[in-house]
């Protein structure tokens, strides 16, 4: 515990609600922590934000900062008022990759944590929008130190500034049933071939990932990515009848009705009069919600694989994006089947890095240029599933619309042709 505490009455509000506070968590560090290091970087943080609190103002400011052969992942604060408070002039965070699906031991959770105190201020946030494990808090010498250390372990600093960041995949097959693909795979794939794309900054601004094993979308990869891989299916929704009948003698038919196939976005469900819940599957839309609620009577198909979103992010410069289907869907399970998605991801980059503004994201570039000269730039051929009002569709011109029919439909032929 340090000997002169700054006083910090405003701050002191902020731990005056019903929940908790960040406040009292550097508190801790300051008062409880065995490291003397830890405690006065805490100590004078506390008292340069309630200095900020005091003049309105925010005094951080950035700079570079790095490691030995990397030129990002690290997340450059100086102080400007670091004479006041010279324990913590320097708080840079680093962002380190978690594994996919954000699996932990508790060894290893104790391992960074100890890494941490050892270089660090001992604040961690896990994790951030990114998906990095957040360390905030390192001077300049330290951030190679503690690199190094946790590198030694098998850990690695994750993307910041315009380059591909850190890619996120949900908890996956291992806990959810609803799970129709090998989301763990599909972010190592991604993450093992665009390592450098993420250490060496070299893009227009930043490029995610993030992996999603079914339609419930846990990453909110729609919203969140520039690429989003997200699990599906495209037989027919396998349904247990047995289990609707127990749903129906336990709730109710009417239960069943109001909550289930009423809520049916596109009218794909319906009740027959001896109670057989049957499915029109080709207005199904995977939205998701029939399987959630009824997750022992109903399940994914057989026939999984992926759909490919495009261009969603949040605000920036032309507002909120949702991601635009480019694929419908995928197959993902050969070794040819992965390297078709890494090259599609490829493809994509290189023709955002080569067309996309200073600090535009993809879907902005998109919006820009049009989705058809985008499609065409990319080597992606339209397909009349990624069109729902083929009347104001975007993908194609429309009177060119028979012309590009006509080329999915010879394309399907000679698939068939091949298959045979």
């Amino acid at each position: 515990m340090t000997d002169e505490q700054h006083k910090t009455p405003m701050l002191d509000e902020l731990e005056q609600g019903p929940w908790p506070s960040f406040i009292s968590g550097i508190k801790r560090l300051r008062d409880q922590h065995p490291d003397e290091r830890v405690n006065g970087v805490a100590n004078d943080l506390l008292g340069q934000l309630e200095h900020s609190y005091e003049t309105r103002k925010g005094y951080w400011k950035g700079g570079t900062v790095s490691v030995y052969g990397y030129g990002s992942g690290i997340i450059p604060r100086f102080s400007e008022v670091g004479t006041a408070f010279p324990a913590s002039k320097e708080f840079h965070t680093l962002r380190v990759q978690p594994p996919a699906g954000n699996y932990y031991t508790t060894d290893v959770l104790r391992q960074l944590g100890d890494s941490w105190e050892r270089w660090g201020s001992g604040l961690v946030t896990f994790h951030g929008q990114t998906g990095n494990i957040m360390f905030i808090g390192a001077s300049t010498e330290n951030t190679q130190h503690f690199f190094d250390e946790i590198n030694d372990y098998g850990f690695d600093l994750g993307g910041a500034g315009p380059c591909v960041r850190t890619g996120m995949s949900c908890v996956g097959a291992a806990r959810c049933e609803q799970s129709s693909t090998d989301e763990m795979r599909v972010h190592r794939t991604l993450l093992n071939n665009f390592t450098d794309d993420v250490h060496r900054p070299a893009l227009p601004y930043k490029f995610k990932f993030k992996v999603s094993g079914c339609g419930n979308d846990c990453m909110n990869s729609i919203e969140r990515s520039d690429f989003s891989i997200i699990g599906t299916w495209r037989d027919d929704m396998k349904v247990n009848q047995d289990a609707i009948a127990g749903y129906l003698e336990t709730k109710g038919r009417q239960y069943l009705i109001d909550n289930v196939i009423a809520r049916c976005p596109t009218n794909a469900l319906s009740l027959s009069d001896d109670d057989q819940l049957e499915v029109d599957n080709r207005n199904c839309v995977r939205c998701m919600h029939c399987l959630n609620v009824l997750p022992k009577a109903l399940s994914p198909g057989d026939d999984k694989g992926v759909s490919i979103l495009i261009g969603g992010k949040r605000t920036l410069k032309i507002g909120d994006l949702m991601g635009t289907m480019i694929v419908p869907f995928m197959k993902l399970d050969t070794e040819e089947d992965y390297e078709q998605l890494v090259e599609l991801a490829e493809e994509t980059i290189d023709f955002w890095a080569e067309n996309g503004l200073e600090h535009e994201r993809c879907g902005e570039m998109i919006e820009r240029i049009g989705l058809v000269n985008f499609l065409e730039g990319i080597g992606v051929e339209v397909d009349p599933n990624m069109i729902n009002e083929p009347r104001t569709s975007s993908y194609v011109r429309m009177d060119d619309w028979e012309e590009e029919a006509e080329k999915w439909f010879q394309r399907k032929a000679e698939q068939s042709q091949a298959a045979a």
